[in-house]
């Protein structure tokens, strides 16, 4: 199991490792390129996995519950934290809630589970956007405005490729193949862009840090624990929930903190150390997950 789980994590943290490196060296400006990651590459991946003719939205709808479970019972789990160690719920929160399912969830359950768990993967990645979009931005600010959302490529193609999967719409092979083509990308791209990210984040709130790094992944596999047994999943299903449950904050929580200023340092801290937790925390959630 240890040999399995490592064959799964080690492609992953090494291609953030890459990229990393890389911005250390050349200290790329990533705007424009994660602008098309966002507007053009993850909105070509959402349509194609829903659309696609091996994904099944109704059958996956209780893996969708779980996950709402899942990002809603994290937040609730890190409210009393927050309070306990003083600080304000609008910066400790989110990031308790909205985890890395895109550029880390993504890859590892396509490792972990190959081509079966990347709609279903795609479909978490969807609710927890939506969620964190509009219940998180409001949390993080009252006065968020919704209606920036609802006009989102990523919202846009989250429309028509659930028109598509629930009506069977079939799409001509070398459209679809077109694509799948450029949506593949992302993957590896997002871990990319993660690691040359990660050279922004600030290292002052290292305490912080560090509880956020535990009470993330332990409250989400806390809820995905409680939940699962009610929502009759399969082994996949479950494996994929365990594995949502057990990742770090998004790197997504410090754009939201910056953008609505809400103490964007110490959300940094969080991601930061969140993600270096995940060396911890995700093999426990593969483990818990993988069927022996």
């Amino acid at each position: 199991m240890f040999v399995r789980i490592l064959g799964i994590i080690l492609p992953v943290f090494l291609i953030v490792a890459i990229g990393y490196g890389y911005g250390r060296r050349a200290r790329p400006d990533m705007r424009a390129f994660n602008r098309i990651v966002l507007d053009v590459l993850v909105p070509l991946l959402v349509f194609s996995a829903l659309a696609s003719k091996d994904f099944d939205l109704i059958a996956n709808r209780a893996l969708l519950v779980g996950s709402i479970v899942v990002v809603l019972g994290s937040g609730l789990l890190a409210w009393p934290v927050c309070l306990l160690i003083g600080e304000d719920p609008k910066t400790f929160v989110p990031p308790m809630m909205f985890n890395n399912c895109g550029n880390m969830g993504l890859p590892l359950s396509v490792l972990a589970f190959g081509a079966a768990g990347l709609g279903p993967a795609v479909a978490l990645f969807i609710v927890s956007n939506l969620l964190h979009f509009t219940l998180g931005a409001r949390i993080v600010s009252p006065q968020a405005s919704m209606w920036a959302v609802f006009r989102s490529p990523i919202v846009l193609a989250t429309v028509i490729g659930t028109i598509f999967a629930l009506l069977h719409v079939p799409v001509p092979s070398e459209i679809m193949l077109t694509v799948k083509l450029m949506g593949d990308a992302t993957i590896p791209l997002m871990l990319f862009s993660l690691g040359v990210r990660l050279l922004s984040i600030d290292l002052r709130g290292w305490a912080l840090g560090l509880v956020a790094a535990v009470v993330c992944p332990v409250g989400g596999l806390l809820a995905a624990w409680l939940i699962a047994p009610w929502l009759g999943l399969n082994a996949t299903q479950y494996g994929l929930l365990m594995l949502f449950a057990s990742l770090p904050p998004a790197v997504l929580n410090f754009l939201v903190a910056e953008q609505y200023q809400q103490e964007p340092e110490k959300v940094a801290s969080i991601v930061l150390f969140g993600n270096l937790g995940a060396l911890v925390f995700v093999p426990i959630g593969l483990a818990a997950g993988l069927p022996s």
